[in-house]
């Protein structure tokens, strides 16, 4: 459905006097995305970072302990992700990548409810470029002020601040003992503390995005973050290596750490002590991004607005931290491609959540039709992936035969079981493959693709992948 005939509908419900705004118990939605967090919390069994207010609103709610983005890139998976479009070798593909420039006629979620009486809001980083798109938000979309000049690197140390300005980039992480709003992300939790104290007195179902950059790099976060940590409690990968057997297309150089200060230019592994370092980062910056998670859900439970808002947490990917020699997203590999997802439904809701653990797949094109069916939306077709709602309702209930992520000339099928990666040319010739059998490694240590005994699986996850590739 284009967004010029649900302008339209909209019109015509006003004209003959039925009201296109939802009814007083319509649920709100309250969206919150976490850039490049892994699944390495305390809700997902792991005990080493300390996520008290995540973990706190997990057990209110629905686990997905096996969700994958369709792209493992920032710019292209929240456009996958707000479409409900799959990437394909055309779209969607970097981490630049727009909606209003890469697919102009496809409808967003967020346009799509305000287009049916909602109120919808965007503050942090939702979209990768605040402007893509932003006539389908309410108001324009809110971003916390550019200090010092040193934008998403954000220093407030001087010899950091300097360093960034001279070389334009500064060190991979900093622990300036400032106050949480000092930095970007503690900004745009107050910013949505205020927005919803307004929500409450607005009579309009809102959806409201709020979107938290950290644990991204550079690795920035208050002092007392890293205070938290000892560093007897930070650990290198186990796997700091490629997988064996695999092809050479499955390792990069990671451009994205490279660039800062102290990392090796050349393709050289990180030394420990600076890896070390970086793994402290990242688990501070979680912490971080985790207290704000706790000062925004807690003015919703406060303003009185839990009881009818959906909420939704999630990271925009994975990120690799040494796994297989890799600092960054940008792989098909599992550390990339999962993420989490913790949805809690309000308990006066028809589909209130049954909290617990969902082990079946998702993946995030899934996102889109979810929402349409959690707040009583008509659906659309351009939306390619499924609602997950019977998952809310039964944890137990299965998930999807099979997921498909993508990341350039990667395609990739993962089931309950495998995970199948070819790469092909732009002619469609294959140029590598490899598979990992999750129950005995789900590390992703040794590729099997070319194994005897894999045959059969090998060529039935080929097909399942071919009969998706042409359906895009």
């Amino acid at each position: 459905m284009s967004k010029y005939l649900i302008a339209i509908l909209t019109l015509s419900v006003s004209l003959f006097g039925v009201p296109s705004l939802a009814e007083e118990d319509t649920p709100n939605v309250l969206f919150i995305m976490i850039d490049d967090l892994r699944p390495e919390l305390g809700a997902y069994g792991k005990k080493i970072i300390k996520s008290p207010n995540i973990d706190r609103f997990a057990d209110q709610g629905v686990v997905f302990t096996n969700a994958y983005v369709n792209v493992p890139i920032c710019g292209a998976s929240r456009a996958s992700m707000m479409t409900g479009i799959r990437p394909t070798e055309s779209l969607f593909l970097k981490y630049y990548s727009r909606i209003d420039e890469e697919a102009k006629d496809a409808e967003t979620l967020f346009g799509y409810l305000k287009s049916r009486g909602y109120f919808t809001q965007s503050m942090g980083k939702i979209m990768h470029f605040s402007a893509d798109s932003a006539s389908d938000w309410s108001v324009k979309p809110w971003s916390a002020p550019n200090k010092h000049g040193t934008g998403f690197q954000n220093y407030l140390l001087r010899e950091n601040i300097d360093m960034q300005k001279r070389l334009g980039w500064g060190p991979p992480f900093e622990a300036a003992d400032v106050k949480d709003n000092d930095y970007i992300d503690g900004m745009v939790a107050d910013n949505a503390v205020k927005a919803i104290k307004e929500a409450r007195d607005r009579k309009q179902p809102f959806f409201m995005a709020v979107g938290f950059v950290k644990p991204h790099l550079p690795f920035n976060a208050p002092k007392k973050y890293w205070d938290m940590y000892q560093s007897s409690e930070v650990h290198l990968a186990d796997n700091p290596f490629q997988p064996t057997k695999a092809p050479k297309k499955a390792t990069h150089h990671w451009g994205e750490l490279r660039k800062y200060a102290g990392i090796p230019k050349k393709p050289l592994p990180v030394p420990d002590a600076m890896a070390k370092k970086l793994v402290h980062g990242y688990y501070a910056s979680v912490s971080y991004i985790d207290s704000q998670v706790g000062k925004v859900l807690q003015q919703l439970e406060r303003s009185g607005l839990s009881d009818n808002t959906i909420v939704f947490l999630l990271g925009d990917h994975g990120w690799s931290l040494g796994e297989h020699g890799l600092w960054a997203k940008h792989s098909p590999f599992d550390h990339a491609t999962r993420t989490p997802l913790i949805v809690r439904v309000p308990s006066s809701h028809s589909n209130a959540t049954v909290k617990g653990i969902a082990h079946g797949l998702v993946e995030f094109v899934d996102i889109f039709p979810t929402i349409l069916e959690l707040t009583g939306q008509p659906s659309i077709d351009q939306l390619q992936g499924e609602s997950f709602v019977a998952q809310l309702k039964d944890p137990k209930a299965p998930g999807k035969v099979a997921v498909f992520p993508r990341y350039e000339l990667a395609e990739v099928i993962k089931t309950k079981n495998f995970a199948l990666t070819e790469w092909y040319s732009k002619k469609g010739k294959m140029l590598g493959r490899m598979l990992y059998d999750h129950r005995v490694d789900p590390e992703e240590t040794y590729n099997v693709a070319e194994e005897p005994e894999y045959r059969s699986v090998v060529e039935d996850l080929h097909n399942q992948l071919s009969t998706m590739m042409r359906s895009r």
